[in-house]
């Protein structure tokens, strides 16, 4: 995909839709079916493109405040973004370095034991740089409630360098999150609104719900995906069964939607219910078996979630996609456009 897209800074949107003049439910879509030409629209045009007895499965982890300032042991301040729990009382930890305009970039420290205080006085300890990674540490933290109560008092949502600005954590949430756990917000669900679901349901398109906490981005790494904690009940697995079974589509809204799913997903195409950590990396080679379609944004270049897209869509569908997207100015990024993947032929 580097071949086709090099990102710059005039397709990053560098701020939330809302601050542009634009609601949530109004910023571009672009619908992609196979190698029919992509059609262009809105986001709250979305139930256009749906058909009756279809599903779309929404993650409801929300966005907690997972960027907060430390200290090294000898007193170098730093920001550490708090990313994934793990089994074990573990943690995935990235410390970075603060930059120009208050963003960060990643940071590289020497591969042994450090000590290192949080704001508010929460100390944690940095094990060692995890399995894959040149950026991701394993942590240790003296207590949980410890660490939840320090990003709530003084984190902050993590951003990157391409956003301008901090903004609140509610400009990180999306209507469905009831449950904190994502380092950074499941981004593909932030445009919709309460009028669009309602729009759906009218459509008789179902919505049905997983969870999946999010960890921090790997873009700029190129790590593969690793464990995030999920869930999916065994309500949301009947009715994906059903839709397959009545010959409805299952539209997956992000990508952690698909990793959850096809987690739980057995090689007949049955959707099972499941919890615990998935390490389910979605590629072309292996295939989708328990959705049909994705809404998504736009993703770098580089960004190993484009090996699921392409196993969702097919890559023709992709190329065509992201080529007609940079040239037509979509903006990239959590508060950017959005793109549906459609079944081609071949698919269900």
């Amino acid at each position: 995909m580097a071949a086709i897209v090099v990102l710059d800074a005039a397709h990053a949107a560098h701020e939330p839709p809302e601050a542009r003049g634009v609601r949530r439910d109004d910023v571009r879509l672009m619908v992609s079916r196979g190698t029919d030409p992509p059609v262009h629209a809105t986001f709250r045009r979305l139930p256009e493109f749906l058909s009756t007895g279809d599903l779309v499965v929404v993650n409801t982890s929300a966005t907690v405040p997972a960027a907060i300032d430390a200290e090294l042991p000898d007193g170098t301040p730093i920001v550490l973004h708090v990313s994934t729990e793990l089994p074990g009382d573990l943690w995935m930890v990235e410390p970075r370095h603060l930059i120009e305009g208050g963003a960060t970039e990643p940071l590289t420290l020497e591969p042994h034991l450090l000590h290192v205080r949080l704001a508010g006085g929460t100390q944690i300890d940095l094990l060692r740089p995890a399995p894959g990674s040149s950026r991701l540490w394993l942590a240790a933290f003296t207590a949980t409630d410890d660490l939840l109560a320090a990003l709530n008092a003084h984190g902050r949502p993590i951003r990157y360098r391409y956003v301008d600005c901090d903004w609140s954590i509610d400009i990180y949430q999306t209507i469905f999150g009831d449950r904190s756990g994502s380092a950074e917000m499941p981004s593909a669900a932030r445009p919709f609104s309460h009028a669009l679901v309602t729009a759906l349901i009218r459509r008789g398109v179902g919505v049905a719900p997983i969870t999946l906490h999010t960890g921090v981005s790997s873009l700029e790494g190129h790590e593969l995906p690793y464990p995030e904690r999920y869930e999916v009940t065994a309500a949301t697995a009947s009715a994906v069964n059903a839709v397959h079974g009545a010959g409805g589509h299952v539209i997956a809204v992000g990508t952690t939607v698909v990793r959850a799913l096809e987690t739980t997903v057995d090689q007949a195409g049955v959707v099972h219910p499941g919890e615990g950590w998935t390490d389910t990396v979605i590629t072309p080679e292996r295939g989708v078996r328990a959705v049909d379609g994705l809404v998504t944004g736009w993703h770098e270049p580089e960004a190993t979630h484009l090996a699921m897209l392409e196993a969702v869509a097919g890559r023709d569908a992709l190329v065509d996609a992201y080529s007609e997207a940079f040239a037509a100015g979509y903006l990239w990024h959590e508060f950017g456009d959005s793109h549906l993947l459609l079944p081609y032929a071949g698919r269900r």
